[in-house]
């Protein structure tokens, strides 16, 4: 009995100090707290976001996240381009997917060749529709079938138009969500399990992010880089890309991991 006792007091005793060993931090968020380093869990007193630990932090830090572009025929070349310019800026294992590796054109101008097709495109951490002619896209089932037998998604992100190819697959039912302002009342119409919002740049369900059209795809993106690298990066991003007329949380933030508290 002594020695189970005894045992016990040398796990205990283990397990605190490696307790007080562990180093948590406030996640990036651009202001006096990102140095800051804390010896318990809890609430950032700076501001108010949730600690983590420092190791977790390096790993979402330098993990690279994958990101699917799907493209469909007559996709709307800032839709993606601005984006891309984003995550692959940000770090981001950026490739191209269509129902074909055929090539395409963007708005009758731009040549495209996919990297993959449907048929042999790898798992993506993120998977993201664009508008211009995306009824090529989600009116097509074996497309539509394809988004939904995507698994271990992390994050869904749209912009546009591209916002009818996740509510054709289910993805968007019981969310709010938002498109081009020519499109909002579509939306609404035919998927009435949609909040449409209008009026916003971005709505972040947690793993799902729409965005209104062409440039506003820009915004959401910066707003996903800053969800998951940290506010810093975001806006070392944006002044690379020379986008000072960026609002940093100009959208609706749905959930509780927003970046911006204290900008």
């Amino acid at each position: 009995m002594r020695k189970i006792l005894i045992l016990l007091a040398l796990i205990a005793f283990t397990m605190n100090a490696q307790q007080n060993k562990t180093v948590y931090v406030c996640p990036p968020c651009d202001s006096s707290c990102d140095t800051k380093t804390f010896k318990k869990h809890g609430i950032c007193d700076v501001c108010n976001m949730e600690l983590t630990t420092k190791a977790t932090l390096d790993k979402i830090k330098n993990a690279k996240k994958s990101i699917a572009f799907y493209l469909q025929e007559g996709v709307e070349v800032l839709d993606f381009a601005g984006p891309m310019e984003v995550f692959a800026y940000a770090g981001y294992e950026v490739f191209t997917v269509s129902k074909t590796k055929e090539p395409m054109l963007s708005q009758g101008i731009l040549k495209i060749l996919p990297d993959y097709s449907i048929e042999d495109a790898p798992q993506a951490d993120i998977l993201a529709f664009f508008g211009g002619n995306a009824d090529n896209a989600y009116r097509d089932k074996k497309v539509i079938n394809w988004v939904k037998a995507q698994n271990d998604v992390e994050y869904y992100f749209s912009v546009c138009t591209g916002a009818f190819i996740l509510a054709e697959a289910g993805i968007l039912d019981n969310q709010t969500a938002t498109t081009f302002h020519g499109a909002l009342s579509g939306l609404e119409k035919n998927y009435p399990k949609i909040n449409v919002k209008k009026n916003v740049r971005f709505v972040d369900n947690g793993t799902v992010i729409t965005t209104a059209g062409v440039s506003a795809g820009i915004d959401g993106a910066l707003h996903m880089v800053a969800k998951l690298q940290g506010l810093k990066k975001a806006k070392e991003v944006a002044f690379y890309m020379e986008y000072d007329k960026w609002e940093p949380g100009e959208g609706l933030i749905l959930t509780a991991d927003n970046p911006y508290k204290n900008k």
